[in-house]
Formats: C-alpha cells, sequence, structure tokens
C-alpha cells in the first residue's frame, strides 16, 4: 500500500507545473510532448522513473512466485561451480574475471594452465573489483583490461561507473598488483586506445570539449607519450564531427613475439561503412579497401580480413575470408590484392576469427551448428582442417594463445550443461577442461529445428526446445526470444536459467534465426538494412504464425521477449501484430526510430536503420517506429518494460517515452528501470537474478493464469 501511495503522490508531483499532453495530437508529429525524457540523469525523468518502478515492481514481487524464481535465478548467477571465463595471457597462464556472491562486482585473478587442468587452480588475485570500490566509495563496474603484449605485465584497466559504455582508464602492473604511480590514465570518457610500446598509446578521446561525433564518440587519433599531460598528446588522424559508427579505432597488427608490424585506423562513416588507413609514422594512407570489411588479424606477414560486402573489382563475394601479403600493403595501399582464405556456401557464415602462434583459426556456423576450422599456410596457400569436436553444438573461440598453437574452446547447446575445451590448432585434437553441473532436468525436454516461410519466401530458421510430450493443442506457454540485426547471430546456448524458471514450469523456449542477423553470414544482415527493414519484422511475424500453425502454441499463450536492437523488434511486433502475442518483455530498447538519431548514440547506427533526414529512409522509419505507430484503442496486451538509467548506448528516454504514451492512451503496463547497469540492465550478479525473476514472474502471470 504505501509504495503505491508513494507512487501516486509522485505521479502528481511530476504533472505540476505542465499541461498534460493533448490526447488529440498527432503522435507523428515532429513536436514530443516525452522530450524532458532524453536528459539521461534529469531530475525530473529520475523521480518519474522512481515513480514508475514504485507502481510496477509490486504486481510482480508480490506475486508468491516471485521469490522462488528470484532465489532459483540467484542460485544459477552466483554459483561457484560456473565455469571460470578464462583466456590466455602472455606468459602462457590464465586469466579470469570472476564474480560470485562473494564477490559481488568481481575478482580479477589468474592462474596456470597446468593447474587448471588438473582441476585444482592455484588462482592469485590480481585486483579485488569490491575492495577498490569500497576503498574509493566509487560505483565501479570491470569493463575489462587491455595488456602490452608480449608479457601482458601492464595493463590499461577500465573503470565504469555504474555499467556505463564511458569508463575511466588506469594503467596497473599485474606483477605487483597496484595501478602504476604516474602511469597512464584517461578521465571518464568513451576512449578508444591501443598499446604502441611500453611508452607510448594511440588513443582516440575527446580531447576538448565537444570534439565527439554526434553519435557522442571521439574521432581524433593522437600519440601519447608516457609521463606527458593528454595536451602534449601528438594528433596522427582525424576523421569529422558529422561521421557515423562508434568513432575512429586503431587496430595494432603484431607478431606472436609482440613485436609491432602495423597500425591501421578506422574511421566509421556509418554503422557498417568505414575507410582504413596504414599509420606510416605519424602520416595516414588510405587503404584500398571495401568501406563494409572487418580487419581479423595478423599471421606470417599476412592480414586477414572478412568481407561484408561484394568486391566485383577484386571477384570477391560477400562473406568471403580473404588475405594480403603485409608487405605489399605497405608498399601500395591504393592498390591492393586480395587472396582467398575460405568462401562459405549458402548455408555458412563465418562467425569468429583468431590467431595463435602458427595457425588461423575459423569458428564456422552451418544451418546455425557450429564448427571449427584451423588453417595453415604452407607454400604460398592455406590448408585447413576441421577440429575434433562434439556436433550440433555452439562452438565459440573464447581464447587463443600467442605463444602456441592452443586455443581455449566454449561448447553449448540447448539442453546439454555448456562445456570448456582446450585444442590444440596444429594437431586437431580436443580435451574437455570444464564442464557445468546440470541447472536444470533437461531430461524430460527435445531441442528441434524448424523453418518458416516469410512474406517474400525466404525459409527462416528458429529452435524449439520442448517437453517431448508436448499436447500440440495450442496451449503451451511459449516464450520466443530474437534479436535481428548487427550481424548478430543467435547460437543455441545451455538455457539454463530459462531451463529451470521456464521449461521446468511447463514453458516452450523458442529462438528465432531472422534476418539481420549473422546467421548466414553478411547476405543475411544486408537483406534487412535501411530500406529492407521489414524484411526482419516479417520474418518474425512468419515464425510466430508458423508456431501456431503447428499449434504449439496460441497467441494467448505466446510471449516474446528481445533487448536493444531486439527491444524495438517487440515494439514493432507490439504495435503491427498484437494480435498474435499475449506478453512482451521490452528490454533496453530503440522505440523513438524517427528521434533515435539525436538521442544518446544513436545516430551511430544511421548504417543499420537509415537517416530520418532523408525522405525515403524517414518514411520506411515512420511506417514501423513503434513510438509513432502506438495508437489507442488497439488489442495490446500489457507489456513489461525495462531500462537501465546508466545506459549511455541506447538511452533510457526510449523505454520512458513508450512507457509515457502508453499511459497516455489509458493501457496497463509494468516498467522497470534500474538505476544502475549500462546497456546490461544489470551492474552485478544481484542485479541479473531480479531482472531475471521480474521477467518470469511477468511471462507466467501472461501466459500459464
Amino acid at each position: 500500500m504505501r509504495l503505491a501511495a508513494v507512487a501516486t503522490a509522485l505521479a502528481g508531483v511530476l504533472l505540476m507545473g505542465a499541461a498534460p499532453p493533448d490526447p488529440n495530437a498527432d503522435p507523428n508529429a515532429d513536436h514530443d510532448p516525452y522530450a524532458w525524457m532524453e536528459e539521461i540523469e534529469g531530475a525530473r525523468a529520475i523521480e518519474w522513473a522512481k515513480a514508475e518502478n514504485a507502481r510496477s515492481l509490486p504486481q510482480l514481487q508480490d506475486d508468491p512466485r516471485y521469490a522462488g524464481l528470484y532465489a532459483d535465478a540467484l542460485k544459477i548467477a552466483t554459483a561457484k561451480d560456473r565455469i571460470p571465463g578464462v583466456s590466455f595471457s602472455g606468459d602462457g597462464g590464465l586469466w579470469d574475471y570472476w564474480q560470485d556472491a562473494d564477490h559481488v562486482r568481481g575478482v580479477w585473478r589468474k592462474t596456470s594452465v597446468d593447474s587448471y587442468r588438473a582441476g585444482t587452480p592455484e588462482w592469485r588475485t590480481i585486483l579485488d573489483l569490491d575492495a577498490l570500490a569500497r576503498s574509493e566509495q566509487a560505483n565501479w563496474v570491470w569493463k575489462g583490461a587491455r595488456c602490452l603484449p608480449p608479457d601482458d605485465r601492464l595493463c590499461l584497466v577500465s573503470l565504469s561507473d555504474g555499467g556505463k559504455d564511458a569508463v575511466e582508464v588506469r594503467e596497473f602492473d599485474t606483477v605487483t598488483g597496484q595501478f602504476v604511480e604516474g602511469g597512464f590514465h584517461l578521465p571518464e570518457g568513451k576512449h578508444r586506445f591501443d598499446w604502441i610500446d611500453r611508452d607510448t598509446l594511440l588513443v582516440v578521446t575527446e580531447w576538448a570539449k565537444g570534439e565527439v561525433t554526434t553519435s557522442g564518440y571521439p574521432y581524433i587519433a593522437k600519440l601519447l607519450k608516457r609521463g606527458r599531460p593528454l595536451s602534449e598528446a601528438k594528433q596522427v588522424f582525424s576523421g569529422q564531427k558529422a561521421d557515423g559508427g562508434y568513432g575512429v579505432q586503431s587496430i595494432v597488427l603484431r607478431d606472436p613475439a609482440g613485436r609491432m608490424q602495423a597500425v591501421v585506423i578506422m574511421r566509421p562513416l556509418d554503422t557498417f561503412n568505414a575507410e582504413y588507413y596504414l599509420l606510416a609514422g605519424d602520416r595516414p594512407l588510405r587503404l584500398d579497401l571495401p568501406k563494409k570489411v572487418s580487419i581479423q588479424g595478423y599471421l606470417d606477414g599476412r592480414v586477414i580480413v572478412s568481407l561484408e560486402e561484394d568486391w566485383a573489382a577484386r571477384r570477391m563475394r560477400e562473406g568471403d575470408l580473404v588475405d594480403f601479403d603485409l608487405a605489399a600493403v605497405k608498399k601500395a595501399p591504393g592498390a591492393l590484392k586480395p587472396a582467398l582464405v575460405l568462401r562459405p556456401s549458402e548455408s555458412q557464415a563465418v562467425e569468429q576469427v583468431a590467431t595463435t602462434k602458427g595457425r588461423l583459426v575459423v569458428a564456422l556456423l552451418d544451418n546455425v551448428k557450429g564448427q571449427v576450422l584451423s588453417f595453415r599456410r604452407n607454400g604460398g596457400a592455406w590448408t585447413s582442417q576441421a577440429l575434433d569436436l562434439p556436433e550440433d553444438s555452439t562452438v565459440s573461440v573464447a581464447s587463443a594463445s600467442e605463444t602456441d598453437d592452443r586455443l581455449i574452446l566454449n561448447i553449448a547447446s540447448f539442453l546439454t550443461p555448456s562445456s570448456q575445451w582446450l585444442a590444440d590448432a596444429a594437431g586437431g585434437q580436443a580435451e574437455q577442461l570444464r564442464a557445468l553441473p546440470a541447472r536444470f532436468d533437461a531430461s524430460r525436454f527435445v531441442t528441434e529445428q524448424h523453418w518458416a516461410t516469410s512474406k517474400d519466401g525466404v525459409k527462416v530458421p528458429y529452435f524449439v526446445v520442448r517437453a517431448k510430450d508436448i499436447q500440440y493443442d495450442g496451449s503451451n506457454p511459449t516464450l520466443l526470444y530474437a534479436y535481428g540485426g548487427f550481424l548478430v547471430s543467435q547460437t543455441p546456448a545451455y538455457a539454463a536459467t530459462v531451463g529451470k524458471l521456464w521449461l521446468e514450469k511447463g514453458g516452450v523456449y523458442v529462438v528465432a534465426n531472422i534476418r539481420g542477423g549473422g546467421e548466414f553470414g553478411p547476405r543475411w544482415h544486408n537483406a534487412g538494412l535501411k530500406l529492407n527493414r521489414m524484411r526482419v519484422y516479417d520474418d518474425f511475424f512468419a515464425v510466430s504464425e508458423d508456431l501456431i500453425a503447428r499449434k504449439i502454441t496460441s497467441p494467448k499463450k505466446l510471449g516474446i521477449m528481445g533487448g536493444s536492437n531486439g527491444g524495438l523488434l517487440m515494439g514493432v511486433a507490439l504495435t503491427k501484430r498484437p494480435e498474435l502475442y499475449n506478453a512482451v518483455v521490452i528490454q533496453v530498447p530503440l522505440f523513438d526510430m524517427i528521434g533515435y538519431a539525436h538521442i544518446g548514440a544513436g545516430s551511430s547506427w544511421i548504417g543499420e536503420y537509415g537517416d530520418p533526414a532523408v525522405p525515403e529512409e524517414r518514411t520506411m522509419l515512420m511506417s514501423y517506429s513503434p513510438y509513432q505507430n502506438l495508437k489507442p484503442g488497439q488489442p495490446y496486451p500489457k507489456v513489461f518494460i525495462e531500462t537501465s538509467t546508466k545506459d549511455d548506448r541506447v538511452h533510457p528516454a526510449h523505454a520512458r517515452k513508450a512507457a509515457a504514451r502508453l499511459k497516455e492512451y489509458g493501457y496497463d503496463y509494468l516498467y522497470y528501470e534500474n538505476m544502475d547497469g549500462g546497456h546490461a540492465a544489470a551492474a552485478n550478479l544481484n542485479e541479473r537474478a531480479l531482472r531475471q525473476a521480474l521477467e518470469f514472474t511477468y511471462l507466467a502471470q501472461r501466459l500459464m493464469d
């Protein structure tokens, strides 16, 4: 009762001094009555969010199922028998960043390969973030470390206030376990940085106030010397303020001994298109590369590049993996000559590329099932062999050693607990290091792959995890998850939390591999860009309809979930096809696709969605933008919207404005804004468990009651 009263009182305060929005106003007009919500930590917006939390949270946390779901989610999230996410260090050891109930923020630690293989790792703490946060009275969230090869003793540690993308960077000595006195230091910002040598960094940052792109990312690169102030850094490259994407970045190519061979600077023009420059001393030389490529690494004098578009002039196709002779690149950067390393088939996609001391390693998807190929260059040509690994699984390369040819691999499927493997990229053998204990009883379930037919006739795969004795009568509570953007593949992963909180309770779980993702390489992604965006949503609706046609579920029993770009997908589904769903979980979403380019880092995604300032693209955006397409009197289900105040990437304004408009039109909805967490919507394991418990309580209320 008290929380409800507080919510009502706060809502009344917020409306004082401001006229309520006109219910007869054109929602497609540029005037936005909720623009004040775009001030990310503005007092009015924060108070509004707190009031919404106070109204919504009791509706979920007072449910008798919530406590049990939270306890199960927390037990899974903080379990000490999880598999450590180890990676190779330059001296042949293994790094890990670990969080559990005793280390909520986390501890950076290290062990030897031999003790880890033996199952008795002798961990040495490098940095305890909980202790650091206490001593500095700061809300630190770990954002990783970039270490100087070959020994990785000196590292640049990134610390985030509450989970924001913006970080403070400090130099750290992993041997002494101390921050380096007088060492490299960057104040909070969205920095891009790389080691050049022990005493030199290449830094891209906001050198002077306002020296960022319209999406808030830095575009000026300078060389910073040890012991010198930022003001004395020497400029070596500049993009432009109007550039899109995620800001200028550097790629330092090194041999396995850590010796620098070349520095490449990437200047993003939009989300996916970029120019590449070879840094010759302090002179940038433009490389003759297509605008949609990714530089993947360096090995045996060759620069490895993946193509995300056709390169007709060189007879190369989108999806190809190619290489270049670095010496020839340096001699003639404007006349590059690629050689083909791998051309995936129509059913395949290059998912990851890594290099060891002597091997090029490719994680490949084939009909969304994984394998790993190890390439060796001999006599001017690449030859490959497949590693001996479990079939019908997702295989990802967690780490590749620079001191030898070993790999750390993660192998996962929906029902088999995830496992970690140590593989020899040269010999092809692999041994299992760890296997996650079962988090739910998977013996009752089975995984299937089905294919739906989209509106334009394209076949779209999706995975169904269901009970073996399912009744095909449309009565099964079903959760459908999808993303559909940015070349990101949705591959099978062990459904630990979903299994415990959903499958065991009688639910069905579905993952859709819709266009926009990378499941079939760049062609799958490119098919859903900009003016073709509706293909992504048509794919999702086709999967939804196929589930209903198979009588796996029905609209009354079908719920959907997605985050970020997937949150946009949820908003489109809500406004375009509300009759198909009875539950919609909208996580850290984009929602206002007419205003998105000026909200947060929005303009960096124009290459994905299009530009609202371009009439033809604006028309497409307007046709599906959830914020502009919300209307009164529609059969919308009660939705659950989640965001984070610290999300400085997508920005919580999208979620806030979505909720405000639903409220304006008289709809019932739930809203939760975590005051920490960044774009992950959770800054630690406890917050993640809370969010999951809220989500599955909501899904149970909507689909199981």
